[in-house]
């Protein structure tokens, strides 16, 4: 069984879209959502109270706060029955046979614990989705006018992968927390997402873990989603997004996740 985990924040449209995506797409296994929604205030909560469907089983848990995308998921993951956890977020549409493909690799590869699909934008170009570990100036550089200087292409290109077309399935460092497929026996060895990161850099830390012990995260190109993705911490200037109370969760979860694992290389020895 494929235990299927959306958190929602105020994402109404989107959610009913993806659940409605879902059913559809008449996945050819046996499959579970569990729809975790963090105290929306758009109607969420209201339209999942009434939400019925008799084509997937469905469970419902709305919580009285916002307590963050890691925590969020993993209340989904301790209720969850199936052997692989699909975390997915509601601005991502499930293309037909992505989850069984996803699955079907898991099944397939016993050295892999993760496995994420190529997510596409809405116009089909693909997007970025898999990344090699990040420095730990590569927030700075990702978020501000430096990461267009010469001097600093070449770390963005690294760390977003620009030197590869994404159209081979190969082991990567990690995956985009949108769309991810993970073994449950390996979550049960190594524990479930880290609750101190409240929004970003919970699926890095989850990569790392993977790898540390053992496993592997592979990126699927076989397997296709669209994901309408708008990056929040995302900035077009220098200063205005300094002021963004999204932009400082970043910072927070980033100095989080460097003070855990250390400012050192890597352990795969890819920084």
């Amino acid at each position: 069984m494929v235990s299927i985990i959306i958190v929602n924040h105020n994402q109404k449209n989107l959610l009913k879209q993806c659940l409605r995506n879902i059913i559809e797409a008449k996945i050819d296994l046996s499959v579970e959502i569990i729809v975790i929604d963090n105290n929306s205030t758009d109607g969420s909560s209201e339209f999942l109270s009434e939400f019925k469907t008799q084509a997937l089983p469905v469970q419902v848990v709305l919580n009285k706060q916002n307590s963050g995308f890691a925590k969020g998921n993993n209340q989904g993951i301790k209720l969850a029955q199936g052997e692989y956890i699909l975390i997915l977020n509601p601005d991502v549409i499930v293309l037909p046979k992505a989850i069984t493909k996803l699955a079907k690799f898991l099944q397939t590869h016993s050295d892999a614990a993760m496995v994420g699909p190529q997510l596409l934008n809405p116009n089909q170009s693909i997007q970025n989705s898999c990344y090699r570990f990040p420095r730990v100036y590569t927030p700075v550089l990702r978020r501000t006018f430096l990461g267009k200087l010469p001097g600093f292409k070449k770390e963005l290109t690294r760390y977003l992968m620009l030197d590869w077309d994404h159209q081979e399935t190969r082991e990567v460092d990690w995956l985009i927390g949108a769309c991810l497929m993970i073994k449950k026996e390996v979550l049960n060895k190594i524990g479930l997402l880290d609750e101190r990161f409240f929004l970003y850099f919970e699926d890095v830390d989850l990569a790392r873990r993977i790898w540390q012990a053992g496993f592997k995260v592979y990126y699927y190109p076989a397997a296709k989603m669209f994901h309408f993705h708008q990056r929040l911490s995302a900035i077009h200037s220098t200063f205005p997004s300094l002021f963004s109370k999204i932009t400082w969760i970043h910072i927070t979860s980033a100095l989080k996740y460097f003070l855990k694992w250390g400012f050192k290389k890597n352990k795969k020895g890819q920084e």
